[in-house]
Parts: structure tokens; sequence; C-alpha cells
């Protein structure tokens, strides 16, 4: 549905897009991550035929930004991050409005009003001034916009900003199931809000695009070694630190009891409550899945084990050592 290639933008000797090439596929949700300045608005703004590039190509649905503008626009639901609208409109008759900007058909005008108004969840501001509207609800509005047409490629840039964290999960929720219909590029600085709903991400880091895949499988590129976290009794602290230390593979365990026992030191004894549990970190070399292992060397030493889970490596992680090039950030 979105096919990039060779994307390069530049303001005078500034180079904000240099090269950059990707592609969506149809009712597939994708992730645009980068630090600031790493062009990811610059490449939105091209999309939109906001912007025309100093070189390369893109098509949305088979319509090229070059040549056929119109249909481009046309064929997307454009949320950017400031939103721009006509504060002195009622909500209503800001999207009633925009449907005719948008060509829908006459008679299907108020029903495509309001199923945006219901699916962005402003049904109950839907009379109200919009210069009246909190951040949040502005933010909904123009998603509403976005929606009112029904396009098959939607492009948001920041769509969670300003919204507090119960309307976050429901615009994550919405943006799930507009995948099952549209195409969705998202960018946005919440990096597990992007984990949470996109099934690819694109980091971008200096113009350039820096990684393309799957969270799970740039996670899995990035990992060198298997880590498990094991919950253990406080009194078990000391035998489970040497039979899990014994298990082939298993190249450090960390007591993290003892790191917190460490920090409190100075502290009223009185006043610190007794650990109830100890967590101990099981580093694996060799990425073997040891788990079984470290299962019967807690039974052969009478270890209660409470619970045993991977610690795997998070997208902020991921974004994190790609954009900097961190290898222990």
């Amino acid at each position: 549905m979105i096919r990039v290639s060779n994307l390069t933008m530049r303001y005078g000797r500034t180079e904000a897009l240099a090269g950059v090439s990707f592609s969506v596929g149809q009712r597939e949700v994708v992730g645009l991550l980068g630090p600031n300045g790493a062009g990811k608005t610059t490449a939105m703004r091209i999309l939109t035929c906001f912007l025309a590039p100093t070189a390369g190509t893109a098509t949305l649905a088979g319509a090229s930004i070059a040549s056929d503008t119109v249909a481009v626009r046309r064929n997307i639901g454009y949320l950017p991050e400031s939103v721009p609208l006509y504060p002195d409109m009622r909500v209503c008759e800001y999207l009633a409005y925009r449907a005719v900007l948008r060509e829908i058909p006459r008679r299907e005008r108020a029903g495509a009003v309001d199923r945006a108004i219901e699916r962005c969840g402003v049904a109950d501001r839907r009379r109200q001034i919009i210069g009246t509207l909190s951040r949040g609800y502005r933010q909904r509005v123009g998603l509403a916009d976005a929606l009112l047409a029904e396009p098959p490629i939607l492009i948001l840039d920041e769509p969670t900003a300003g919204l507090d964290p119960g309307q976050v999960r429901e615009v994550r929720q919405l943006i799930r199931e507009l995948g099952r219909e549209h195409t969705v590029l998202l960018s946005s600085h919440v990096l597990p809000e992007v984990e949470a709903v996109a099934s690819k991400v694109i980091i971008l880091a200096g113009g350039r695009v820096v990684a393309e895949d799957a969270p799970a499988r740039l996670r899995e590129r990035l990992e060198g070694k298997s880590r498990l976290l094991a919950e253990v009794r406080p009194q078990d602290c000391a035998a489970a630190h040497a039979a899990f230390s014994a298990v082939p593979d298993v190249s450090a365990v960390t007591d993290t009891a003892a790191v917190a026992a460490s920090t409190s030191a100075g502290l009223d004894r009185k006043a610190v409550p007794p650990a109830r549990a100890a967590v101990l970190t099981i580093d694996v070399a060799s990425g073997r899945d040891v788990r079984e292992d470290i299962f019967r060397a807690a039974v052969a030493a009478g270890v209660v084990l409470r619970e045993l889970r991977a610690d795997t490596v998070s997208l902020e992680d991921v974004f994190v050592q790609i954009t900097t090039k961190e290898p222990n950030a």
C-alpha cells in the first residue's frame, strides 16, 4: 500500500532525509520511530503531499506523490502532530464541513460524521465549541477527521499526544481495530505504545533507515545472551545462588536481595519491612534454554521456586542501542 524509494529531502545544506526506502503492506500497522530530528515528520509530510522531496519517489495505494497528488490525498487520512482545527466551530459542524471537502456524497455525510464521532469517543462533545476543548479532545476530533472518508491508508503523527492514560488505552484499541481494515503508519515517542499496536517498526536516525523489522525480531537480533528471572523465598537466596551458578551455560547469577540489603544498610532496621521474596537474575551466555535445568537444580537444593520467567529486551532497549550505538544502554 505504501512504497517509498530513496526518499531524500534537503534544506540548504541540511539533509533531513537521506535515501529513505521502506514499504508498508495492506492492513498493516507500522510504527515510525526515531529521535528528534530523525526525519519522521518530514517523511510523513512528504507522503501526504505537504512537501515535495528533493529526490526519490513514493506511491500510496498505487498513486504517485509526484504525478497524482489528488489521488494520494483521496487515499489517505492524515493526523498531524499539531492538529489544525477551527476553534470557533462546533465539533459536529467542523466534521460536517470536512465531509464536504472530502467529497463524501451528501446522503452519506451525516452517517460518516456520526460514525467518526462515535469511534473517536467525542459523542459527548459533538455540540461543544472546539476552542473550549482540552488538547486531548482536540486530538480526538483530528482523528475523527482522518477517519471521515474511510480512507485505505491512515498516517498518524503522534496520535496520543495530550491524552490521559485512559484515553491512550482507548486510542490504542482503536488503532488495533483500524488495522483490520486500513493500512496504518504512525509515529510516536512512546515506545510501549508502538510495541502494543504495530506489527513492524521502522527506526530512523540521521535521516536514514537504521532498522526495519517486527519488534520481536529486533529484540532477538540484539540479544547476545538470554536472561531469566527467578523468584525464591528470602531464606533460600544463598542456596539458590549456589545451585543456579552450577548449572551449565549459566554465566552469572545476580542476587537482587543482596543489592537491596546493601542499599538499606544505613536505614533503621525497624523501618525496613522484611522481604517477602527475592529475585535472582540468571544470565545464560550460550542463549540455550536452561529453564528445566534451573528447575531441577532448585528441587535438588530444596529451594522453593516461586516464579521463573524470561527477561526480554524491550523496544526501548532496541531503540536506544540502534540510534545511539550504546551497547550497554
